[in-house]
C-alpha cells in the first residue's frame, strides 16, 4: 500500500467535478475524537447489488469478498469495499418481515470494491492520498484532478414542497399507542415523508454543499449511484470496528433548541425529563443485548452515558458502547445483528417492523437505511442514514420520525418530526 500526504482539499468539489472517479464521500462535518477522519472513496470498481431477496445473500457474499490483511495503519480506510443497505436489507436479515415490505424501485442493496481514497484527519489537520496496491496511475490522476480542481458553484434549491398528511400520521400515533397498550411493543418510531419536485435540474454536490452548511453533521454523506443519490447529515452512527472492537453510539431523546435561556432549558429539560431518561435506557439496553450477540461474554459495556449533543435545529440524548467482537465474526454478523439500529424501529425490534410497515405504508428506502466501508484492514464504519435526501431525477425526498412511547401525544410526535426536519427544509432557504 501506498500512502501520500497532500495538502487540503475540497473533497465534495470531486464529488462535483468528477461523480464517476469519485462517487461517495463520508464526510465529518462537525468532527471530534469519535469521528475526526472524512473519506473520498475513488476508482470504483467490481460491484455487488441486491434487486430483488430472491436473487442472492447479499451480507453473504459481501462478507466472502471481503478480503483482509494484516496491514496495520492508523488509517481509517486502507482500500476495500463501500457499501449501501437501505432500511429494505431486512428482509434478508428477518424472513418474517420479507413478504410483507413495501417494494421500491431503487436497490435493496449495494457495494463497491474501492481502491484508493482521499482521507482527511481532522484530529491531526492532515490530508492523505492512499492506494491499496501503490498504483501510482491512480495516484497520479487524482494529483492531476487536484491540479484541475475548480470551486463549486452555488445554486439556489427552489420547488414544490408536499408534506405527508398530517392525520395520517396522527392516526399512526394512536395506532401505535393501542399497540403500546395491547403489550405489543414498548416503543414504535414511526416517521413520514416530504418531498419537493425541484423547479430546475441541480447537481447533488451542491445540494450536498448547501445542506452541510444548514445542518453540519459528523456522519454526513453523499452517494451518487446510477440514476439516484443520497445527500445526508446524520448525527448517528450504527457501528464501527477497530481492532476487533466494535463500537454504536445511539441517538433517543430530542428536544428542538430555544433562543438565550430558552435554549439551556431545553438541554435542562431533556436530560432531566423522566420519559426522555426512561426511552434512552430501554433501548441502550436493547443496543447492548443486540452487540451481546457477536461480542464475547462480558466485554459488552457503555463507555460514555447520556451524553447531550447539540445541533443547529436539536438536541439529543447520546451514548456509547463498546464491546470485543468473538473471533471468526465478519460484516455480515454485525449487520444481522444491529441492523437496522434500535433507535429508529423501537422496541422489541422486529415487532416493530412489523408496526412500522403496517403503518407507513410505503418503503423507507435509504432512510434509518446505512453507509460505510469495510477496509482491507478489518476497520469498518456505517452511519444512519437520517437527516437525509433522496436525489432522484428533479425529485427530493426525505423522511423524519418520532419515538412514541406510553406517554407520547399525537400532536407533540409530530412537532418533533418538524423539528428534526427543520435543517434539511433550510436548504430551500438560501
Amino acid at each position: 500500500m501506498e500512502i501520500l500526504e497532500i495538502q487540503k482539499v475540497d473533497l465534495t468539489s470531486f464529488c462535483y467535478h468528477n461523480k464517476g472517479r469519485y462517487p461517495f464521500l463520508l464526510e465529518s462535518v462537525n468532527h471530534n475524537e469519535n469521528n475526526r477522519y472524512s473519506i473520498l472513496f475513488a476508482f470504483p470498481g467490481e460491484n455487488i447489488v441486491l434487486k430483488d431477496f430472491s436473487d442472492f445473500d447479499f451480507l453473504k457474499e459481501l462478507q466472502d469478498r471481503c478480503k483482509l490483511n494484516n496491514l496495520n495503519s492508523s488509517l481509517p480506510f486502507t482500500g476495500g469495499w463501500f457499501a449501501y443497505l437501505s432500511y429494505e436489507l431486512i428482509g434478508q436479515i428477518e424472513l418474517t418481515l420479507t413478504a410483507k415490505l413495501h417494494k421500491s424501485k431503487l436497490p435493496i442493496a449495494y457495494a463497491v470494491e474501492i481502491p484508493s481514497a482521499i482521507i482527511i484527519d481532522h484530529k491531526l489537520d492532515k490530508t492523505f492520498i492512499i492506494d491499496q496496491d501503490s498504483n501510482h496511475s491512480r495516484i497520479d490522476l487524482i494529483l492531476s484532478d487536484i491540479k484541475l480542481l475548480g470551486t463549486m458553484p452555488t445554486q439556489r434549491i427552489k420547488g414544490d414542497q408536499s408534506e405527508e398528511v398530517e392525520k395520517k400520521f396522527i392516526d399512526g400515533v394512536k395506532d401505535s399507542l393501542d399497540y403500546i397498550v395491547a403489550g405489543d411493543v414498548f416503543q414504535v418510531n414511526l416517521s413520514r415523508k416530504w418531498q419537493y419536485e425541484l423547479e430546475k435540474k441541480i447537481d447533488s454536490a451542491i445540494i450536498y454543499n448547501s445542506l452541510k452548511k444548514a445542518n453540519p453533521a459528523p456522519f454526513s454523506a453523499l452517494i451518487q449511484y446510477e440514476n439516484f443519490s443520497i445527500i445526508s447529515s446524520s448525527p448517528e452512527r450504527l457501528f464501527s470496528v477497530n481492532d476487533r472492537v466494535l463500537e454504536t453510539r445511539p441517538i433517543a431523546g430530542t428536544h428542538p433548541r430555544g433562543k438565550g435561556d430558552l435554549d439551556k432549558a431545553q438541554k435542562d429539560n431533556l436530560i432531566n425529563h423522566p420519559k426522555e431518561i426512561a426511552e434512552h435506557v430501554m433501548l441502550l439496553d436493547l443496543e447492548r443485548n443486540d452487540m451481546g450477540r457477536v461480542c464475547e461474554y462480558g466485554s459488552v459495556f457503555v463507555n460514555e452515558i447520556m451524553t447531550l449533543e447539540t445541533y443547529p435545529f436539536v438536541h439529543h440524548i447520546v451514548s456509547n458502547i463498546k464491546g470485543k467482537l468473538r473471533n471468526n465474526t465478519g460484516i455480515k454478523d454485525i449487520v444481522k445483528a444491529l441492523f437496522p439500529g434500535g433507535t429508529i424501529t423501537g422496541c422489541p425490534k422486529v415487532r416493530c417492523m412489523e408496526i412500522i410497515n403496517e403503518l407507513e405504508q410505503m418503503p423507507r428506502e435509504a432512510y434509518t437505511g446505512s453507509v460505510g466501508y469495510i477496509s482491507q484492514n478489518g476497520k469498518m464504519d456505517f452511519n444512519i442514514l437520517i437527516r437525509s435526501f433522496i436525489h432522484e431525477g428533479d425529485t427530493l425526498s426525505f423522511r423524519a420520525g418520532a419515538g412514541i412511547v406510553y406517554d407520547s401525544r399525537p400532536e407533540k410526535e409530530l412537532a418533533e418530526t418538524r423539528h428534526k426536519a427543520a435543517g434539511l427544509l433550510k436548504v430551500f432557504e438560501g
